[in-house]
């Protein structure tokens, strides 16, 4: 893909996995792309994936959880489920858009000690840093 694009990260609640993503592709995509994120229900930022975005120098704070509608679905030109519930979930795409899934574990979902729970985060935090640099790398042109 040549250019300018547009990416929708989806996930169950918009409030984690999807938020972490939209901020690394907003930061390590700098100004090649386009980036929103929505969930199948909005269930407002967690306020853990803020902090571990912090440490790494992704400020996600003033993002917004947002519902998955339509004109977000015409408006990418590539949607990527970031849990099987969105991928499951998610509605019929234009013929143009691309589908890509990342089966990625729900860091809201565990339990433990905080820090044990805090060491997930950061796993996930990185993983999806990882393949945001990935799918950069294989849908953008390098900078001319």
């Amino acid at each position: 893909m040549n250019g300018p694009f547009r990416v929708l990260f989806l996930c169950s609640g918009n409030s984690c996995r999807s938020q972490m993503a939209e901020g690394f592709l907003r930061q390590m995509g700098a100004g090649r792309v386009e980036v929103k994120s929505a969930g199948i229900e909005a269930h407002g930022l967690d306020p853990r994936a803020i902090t571990v975005m912090a440490e790494v120098g992704v400020d996600i704070l003033e993002q917004e959880s947002t519902r998955l509608t339509n004109d977000m679905l015409e408006w990418a030109d590539i949607v990527v489920t970031l849990c099987s519930h969105a991928d499951e979930h998610c509605p019929v795409l234009p013929p143009r858009t691309r589908k890509i899934h990342w089966p990625l574990a729900d860091p809201g979902k565990t339990t433990g000690t905080d820090e044990e729970i805090t060491a997930i985060y950061r796993a996930v935090r990185d993983e999806i840093r990882m393949l945001v640099g990935k799918l950069l790398r294989e849908s953008v042109s390098p900078p001319v």
